[in-house]
């Protein structure tokens, strides 16, 4: 069925919050960041399966700038998955023409996660033919927006301010999916997620699975969007 999907039935640009990995591990007696472990590790399914599809553009939510209120354990954890799996990332996106993109403010990070950070982009900025893979780490939507006007000179429009986000030349979304039964925002891609049709899956991230990623794009090929037409 989803093989023979138009394209103009496909999101150019969709993104996930990854909600639940937390809760994944409790209900299975596992240590909380075994749950980090193994929702950072689905993103790359997720986003080969999307790619894999047609979709131009995929993003994930995996650390706003709130998670810092966590436990200095917790978010050390996640600093070094994100270290270690940028560097898988990259030689698989090297290898099949997928651009990284990663948005977010670099402020408080190591000098050891910005290296990480800006390896990934620079390795492969020139890839992106299969796609481009979005990445929002120490991301907030109300900072994207106020860093975006801080750069603009003279009058305010919304056309200065969507040149002046982070990795501009990523679309607007089309689609954003929440996992774990949550239904909020939180401050994704706020500026990108104002037309976007919305989806609230129950599923905790890491039980997510290719089969729904293809129940995802059928859903947004059945949605009728108007626009306020």
């Amino acid at each position: 069925m989803m093989k023979n999907m138009k394209e103009d039935s496909l999101p150019q640009h969709i993104g996930f919050i990854v909600d639940g990995n937390r809760r994944w591990a409790r209900a299975r007696g596992l240590p909380t960041l075994e749950g980090h472990r193994k929702g950072i590790e689905l993103v790359e399914e997720v986003a080969d399966e999307c790619f894999k599809r047609g979709v131009p553009y995929v993003s994930f939510y995996i650390f706003s700038t709130e998670n810092w209120g966590r436990s200095k354990e917790e978010v050390a954890y996640l600093m070094d998955l994100v270290v270690v799996n940028l560097k898988k990332f990259v030689k698989k996106c090297q290898k099949e023409n997928i651009k990284i993109a990663i948005l977010g403010t670099k402020e408080r990070l190591s000098g050891k996660v910005l290296q990480a950070v800006e390896e990934a982009e620079r390795e492969t900025r020139d890839c992106g033919k299969r796609g481009t893979l979005g990445l929002c780490f120490n991301y907030g939507g109300k900072k994207e927006i106020a860093d975006a006007v801080a750069k603009i000179d003279g009058e305010v429009t919304e056309e200065k301010i969507e040149q002046a986000l982070y990795h501009a030349e990523i679309p607007a979304l089309d689609m954003m999916v929440r996992t774990s039964g949550e239904q909020r925002i939180s401050g994704f891609m706020l500026w990108r997620v104002a037309y976007a049709e919305l989806m609230f899956i129950e599923k905790n991230w890491p039980d997510m699975t290719r089969e729904d990623v293809q129940e995802i794009l059928a859903e947004f090929a059945r949605r009728n969007r108007r626009f306020g037409k």
